[in-house]
């Protein structure tokens, strides 16, 4: 899996001073609320690579906060997956998300404070393997720490940073601004990856904005919530299905979920083609036939697996543990 920093000229040569939207319900906000009309769907699965509790002390562990697929779905306020320092959760969605007029898709986290905000970073995939970061710009000061409790309170030097705004409210991305990326589909993304930035201002492990600064956060926080908060990413502009809904209830895809080992079995009204099992990431697992797929043994984790039958494919969750 790749990661593509994106660098903007013209962001690197006018954003050094640039003053932003500011915190949801101020004028001119940007911020989308959990409830707008505007959002269309939420994620499929979550699927989360713990961060540290404290990336300089190791030993406390990882962070412990919450599932993954507290990462999925509505977002409350309430459940949410923490990351930890450096935490990487990867998202998938079907319908895909794609480019339209202003923001496209909006990540939440649940922050109690608009004086304690917690950052991460954005990517989007549009095969699952190559991502590519929005350039985030943070005009906060990096000469002296912010500590765990003080506050960070001005969404006006935040940009492309996820987590500016109170809980309950989402951070908008507009995917015009990957427009340049030929390896890019802007109009089917089907995966976003949030990564936590590590707030700290030490150049051994801090987080650096798309200008090359220290990206000013909290820090540390070793707790188990430590690290970006997340409680879902909304869909705002979406791409066609990636299979018939008037088929997707005709197949039964069980047990699920399903125990590590478990046989797994498909009942359909028609004769099953082909099956595919991906990870969340996006890569193949399994390319066979029904009879193969039974004998399939596939570990803990959610899976997503695409069936096609008389040219019509479907696609299931299957969450095993």
């Amino acid at each position: 899996m790749k990661t593509f920093l994106v660098s903007l000229s013209l962001l690197l040569a006018t954003s050094s001073f640039a003053q932003f939207d500011g915190q949801a319900l101020s004028p001119g906000s940007l911020a989308i609320h959990k409830d707008s009309s505007a959002i269309l769907a939420w994620a499929v699965t979550c699927e989360v690579s713990r961060g540290w509790l404290y990336i300089s002390d190791k030993s406390l562990g990882l962070a412990s906060h919450g599932t993954d697929d507290m990462g999925a779905d509505y977002a409350d306020g309430l459940e949410v997956v923490s990351l930890g320092d450096s935490g990487v959760a990867t998202l998938a969605f079907n319908p895909s998300i794609a480019n339209g007029p202003g923001p496209d898709f909006a990540v939440f986290e649940n922050s109690f404070s608009h004086f304690f905000l917690e950052l991460a970073f954005v990517e989007v995939s549009s095969n699952g393997a190559d991502f590519y970061r929005f350039p985030a710009i943070s005009n906060y000061p990096d000469t002296a720490q912010i500590g765990p409790f003080d506050p960070i309170s001005d969404p006006t030097r935040l940009r492309n940073l996820a987590g500016k705004y109170v809980a309950n409210f989402g951070t908008p991305f507009d995917l015009e601004e990957l427009d340049s990326i030929p390896e890019l589909n802007i109009n089917q993304i089907t995966h976003v990856r949030i990564v936590d930035v590590v707030g700290s201002v030490n150049p051994s492990y801090g987080s650096q904005d798309v200008n090359g600064n220290y990206i000013n956060d909290p820090f540390p926080t070793p707790f188990p919530s430590s690290g970006f908060d997340l409680d879902g990413v909304a869909v705002l502009h979406q791409g066609p299905l990636s299979f018939d809904e008037l088929t997707s209830e005709s197949i039964l895809l069980y047990p699920n979920p399903a125990r590590s080992g478990q046989k797994l079995s498909v009942a359909s009204e028609g004769i099953i083609d082909e099956i595919q099992v991906f990870s969340v990431d996006g890569g193949t697992l399994f390319m066979g036939s029904e009879a193969a797929f039974q004998s399939l043994i596939l570990k803990q984790g959610t899976y997503l697996v695409e069936l096609t039958s008389n040219g019509n494919s479907v696609v299931k969750k299957l969450v095993v543990y």
